[in-house]
């Protein structure tokens, strides 16, 4: 009971208190939800991308055994989710965005600081919540928008998109200046981790915004099903690919609670983006990030259990 506290206390106190300031924002001024989400997407995230590249300290070893661990966790999930999709009969678009609510978790500004919670600041089990947190981002800033853009303008209309976007050239800086041990100049780097350090409250922000304008009685059932494959099964299915990979000790602890976060608030900020049901996508981020409580303290607490 006291870890529990300690995490709501800790983590999710400060998520709902951002949250609720957009979701007040909202009611007040009618903000314009487009604009919040472009703010994100074009000028917030890649700042907050290049700087955590830029920043992580990569281990080759370490880094193959997470990258090989999380394409296979995605593509269970994704199996997983359109197979269940095509039992619910949803359209196509609507798919998209309920796939993307499994497969894109909270790693960054719940992740992060659950990580940092449960193993102290270590900077072994850190340094793989920054590498999940990357891969992660390359995925929903490229395949995310990819899928999204696709249903609307084609698919090779959008991969030629996809390359106007400044995330993908912020995250391919942060991998090649840090490789490479380039230093950056003051005036560059200052102004960067300004705009990182805004990423995650603009983020909420705009998540509590659009929780404003939320109809909560349209559709929760399957929001709940979303809600059942993301924090109960995947960690479930990140489990078996530990046993699989022969994992154990702080590793394994760290991969085990990082499949455990709750469905990622950009998941939610690109759905507005591309108008493809935002109203859907934010409904699943506000109540798997609720009850996300209760899932993640389990997992925290049979992690140190099982390993």
């Amino acid at each position: 009971m006291e870890e529990f506290l300690i995490i709501l206390k800790d983590v999710i106190l400060p998520v709902f208190m951002i949250m609720g300031i957009g979701f007040f924002l909202q009611r007040k001024f009618d903000l314009d939800l487009q604009t919040l989400a472009r703010l994100n997407i074009y000028f917030l995230v890649p700042g907050f991308i290049f700087v955590k590249l830029y920043n992580t300290t990569f281990s080759g070893q370490l880094l193959l055994q997470i990258l090989v661990f999380f394409i296979l966790l995605i593509v269970i999930l994704y199996i997983i989710a359109t197979i269940t999709t095509r039992l619910i009969g949803f359209d196509k678009g609507k798919a998209t965005t309920f796939s993307n609510s499994i497969l894109f978790f909270n790693s960054g500004n719940y992740g992060v600081p659950v990580n940092d919670l449960v193993f102290k600041s270590d900077p072994l089990a850190m340094s793989i919540q920054v590498i999940i947190l990357t891969f992660q981002n390359i995925l929903l800033f490229s395949y995310g928008i990819f899928s999204l853009q696709s249903i609307q303008i084609g698919k090779l209309r959008a991969l030629l998109s996809y390359f106007k976007m400044p995330v993908l050239y912020a995250m391919l800086a942060g991998i090649l200046l840090n490789i490479t041990e380039v230093s950056i100049p003051s005036f560059v780097w200052v102004p960067a981790n300004y705009i990182a350090d805004a990423m995650v409250a603009m983020a909420l922000l705009t998540l509590g915004a659009q929780v404003a304008q939320l109809r909560l009685s349209a559709g929760l059932p399957t929001v709940y099903v979303s809600l059942a494959l993301r924090l109960v099964l995947g960690p479930f299915v990140a489990l078996g690919i530990i046993f699989l990979l022969q994992k154990d000790g702080l590793v394994a602890q760290a991969l085990f609670i990082a499949s455990a976060m709750p469905t990622a608030v950009n998941s939610s900020v690109i759905a507005q983006e591309y108008n493809n049901h935002p109203t859907f996508a934010a409904q699943i981020v506000l109540f798997s990030t609720v009850f996300s409580t209760i899932t993640v303290t389990a997992v925290i607490y049979f992690s140190r259990l099982l390993f």
